[in-house]
């Protein structure tokens, strides 16, 4: 189910006024939910587009593009020249060119490369590269056609910081986890790993490594200690790999929590491998 205008709904008799309170909540003013279904971050943005009829943009164009893992619990944004917006929403008023918002999914949003330049340039890096990592998996855009938008709008604050992230991103990522897993590796001084390593004699993938040096790195989310199928298929792949030659660095939400050891173990590994480092 989709938020609707709740008025328009009364107005039509699909419902009574006492039917929209008992049933659904509010997300913003006049734009309702149905309670039994769970906001998430692009539904908000479809009722910030209901609320406003702006341009959504930031997250909340990310998120009706199809990026993933996004906080259904952060503000909408969208653009347009007045500031004013109720609470939830933020408004920016930057200015867009004629090609840097289209219509997706019936609601007006910025293109996936005008979305990655603003969440790039308005975030702090280790926000913002997991953000446009998803992004860039999610519409097949390259971090080129955003750096052609940053040439463009060369006076834009925070083009730099924008470079940098973009310098840092990779659409092999198939979790912020292992987005973040990334940046602190290359953070730590290692060489740039590659992402989604396939070994397809094995019928294998790995999150990243180095072939050269044949170390892998692999995040293991809650499903590989929590589900038993999926852990002793992970015993098996992790024996395969070591059995080709590979060494393997699993790596877990706690460790990312260290990661100066975690960049000392995966470095001592790396060294004896031959990497020199």
């Amino acid at each position: 189910m989709e938020p609707f205008l709740g008025s328009a709904a009364v107005h039509r008799g699909e419902l009574t006024r006492r039917g929209l309170a008992r049933h659904h909540r509010a997300i913003y003013r006049d734009v309702y939910l149905h309670r039994d279904v769970e906001l998430t971050a692009r539904l908000r943005a479809r009722a910030a587009w209901l609320s406003t009829g702006a341009t959504l943009c930031g997250l909340s164009a990310a998120a009706v593009l199809g990026t993933q893992w996004l906080d259904a619990g952060d503000p909408a944004e969208i653009i347009r020249a007045d500031r004013h917006a109720p609470a939830g929403i933020i408004v920016h008023s930057w200015d867009l060119e004629a090609d840097e918002a289209r219509e997706v999914d019936g609601v007006n949003a910025t293109t996936p490369a005008r979305t990655a330049f603003d969440i790039g340039r308005n975030r702090p890096v280790p926000q913002a590269v997991p953000i446009i990592d998803a992004l860039l998996r999610v519409t097949g855009i390259t971090p080129g056609e955003v750096c052609l938008l940053a040439d463009r709008h060369r006076g834009a604050r925070g083009v730099s910081r924008l470079r940098t992230a973009l310098d840092l991103t990779d659409s092999g990522a198939e979790s912020p986890q292992e987005s973040r897993l990334r940046l602190i590796i290359v953070g730590g001084g290692l060489p740039p790993p590659e992402t989604q390593i396939e070994f397809r004699d094995l019928r294998i993938r790995v999150d990243m490594g180095w072939r050269e040096w044949k170390v892998a790195v692999e995040y293991d989310g809650v499903q590989h200690w929590t589900d038993a199928k999926q852990r002793a298929w992970d015993i098996e792949r992790i024996e395969l790999l070591e059995t080709a030659g590979w060494t393997v660095v699993r790596v877990s939400a706690a460790m990312l929590a260290r990661p100066s050891i975690l960049v000392e173990r995966i470095r001592g590994k790396l060294r004896a491998a031959g990497c020199p480092i």
